[in-house]
């Protein structure tokens, strides 16, 4: 058995399974787990910080009926664009979140769960505290300013 990871563009410590659709402008960081086994759409612009797993398979009825059961279950995941992912979050299949969410740090997101745009989820299981949409807007209104004062100083 190879005890190296396959090679991948995004980091290489991070497994990536399957064929998961990866969006422009994707980071990923080490030590992830992205599964496409069971079908992944990652949107353009996320962060999905090291430790996390996104998931799109499980095995867990297959392993408690002793493999009476023998299937592996597999829904397809999503990912909405510019979504970000903390350290040592789980997202696990069928889920499907919003674009503009913050998944915070060691959160799990369940099964089938359905995760509106510009939310913050935190805690296990994984809940959406609020929305994010107005401070999204205002931090977008700061890098504006920011890089305008940039360009500006720069001539």
């Amino acid at each position: 058995m190879s005890s190296k990871l396959p090679p991948n563009p995004y980091h290489e410590l991070a497994w990536i399974a399957g064929e998961p659709e990866i969006g422009q402008g994707v980071w990923i960081g080490a030590f992830t787990l992205i599964d496409g086994l069971g079908g992944l759409k990652i949107g353009d612009g996320c962060n999905i910080s090291s430790g996390a797993q996104v998931l799109s398979h499980s095995t867990a009825r297959r392993c408690v009926t002793e493999r009476a059961m023998d299937v592996v279950d597999k829904k397809p995941t999503e990912l909405g664009a510019h979504v970000f992912v903390g350290a040592n979050a789980v997202v696990l299949m069928g889920a499907n979140v919003g674009h503009h969410s913050i998944i915070g740090a060691g959160a799990v997101v369940l099964e089938d769960a359905v995760i509106p745009p510009y939310s913050l989820v935190v805690g296990v299981p994984g809940r959406v505290v609020r929305s994010i949409k107005a401070e999204v807007k205002t931090w977008r209104d700061e890098g504006a300013a920011a890089r305008a004062a940039a360009l500006a100083g720069a001539v």
